[in-house]
């Protein structure tokens, strides 16, 4: 169950709308971080062909104060509640994929260390790298080995790519989701929807109007389904909405 608070509403019943899908805002809802250089917005969707509701939880962000990092959870010990304070985390939620033996599957490197090597494999279409104070996403093709990687998780698929929802995304397997972007100049953000299509996300992600102020230009499918959990700090308290397994790494974003 997810536990809410310190939400205060800020925009209703906005048209929106993509190439592939017409989507319209029902309410949008923002929440101030435990530091000022993050906040949570949740907004509440609907898709006027089929009726479809869907809501999106989001810790926006910018690079220039707020930093990324990998958290390993080797032993499964930890889930995301657990895992982020006392890593003194603003916002988090689960990472990569892992096989049955819990071993992460494609890149993954947490705190500058080495954790599992760059993978070729169609699912793995993404690179999230953290290095110098920048965070970018990478096609798997584009990625190549740098110093000074901070953090890194290689997975997939890309969801969006120039700023439109990337051809192809499957639209008929709904799950739950969680997923990074990035935007304009310095903005980024973590988040998580409810069940929806990759498809259907990608239409999300890509139209301007749902989140005017990211202007998303790339964006990168974490884990889905029951691994999905989104945790976010915020200044009356934390706001969780837990995954329903153990997972094997987390993506935080900390203070710089």
């Amino acid at each position: 169950m997810a536990v809410r608070t310190g939400l205060t509403v800020a925009l209703g019943f906005l048209l929106v709308a993509s190439a592939s899908a017409e989507w319209s805002v029902v309410s949008s809802q923002n929440e101030r971080g435990a530091a000022a250089s993050i906040e949570h917005r949740q907004v509440v969707l609907t898709e006027s062909g089929t009726n479809e509701e869907a809501t999106l939880d989001l810790a926006l962000f910018s690079t220039k104060t707020a930093a990324v990092r990998v958290i390993d959870n080797a032993t499964g010990a930890n889930d995301l509640s657990a895992a982020m304070p006392p890593a003194h985390a603003l916002a988090g939620v689960n990472g990569g994929y892992f096989d049955p033996q819990n071993a992460p599957v494609g890149l993954l490197i947490g705190d500058g260390k080495l954790i599992a090597p760059f993978r070729k494999a169609r699912l793995l279409s993404g690179v999230m790298i953290f290095s110098n104070g920048r965070l970018q996403l990478f096609r798997s093709a584009e990625y190549s080995f740098r110093k000074n990687i901070v953090a890194a998780l290689q997975c997939g698929p890309f969801l969006v790519d120039g700023g439109k929802p990337v051809p192809g995304l499957n639209a008929t397997r709904s799950a739950r989701r969680t997923f990074i972007v990035t935007g304009g100049a310095d903005r980024a953000a973590i988040g998580f929807c409810s069940s929806v299509t990759l498809a259907e996300l990608g239409d999300i992600l890509a139209t301007p109007r749902i989140v005017p102020d990211l202007k998303v230009q790339r964006a990168l499918n974490f884990d889905g389904g029951s691994s999905s959990a989104f945790w976010f700090a915020g200044e009356r308290g934390p706001f969780s909405i837990p995954e329903q397994k153990t997972v094997r790494d987390f993506v935080a974003v900390v203070p710089r």
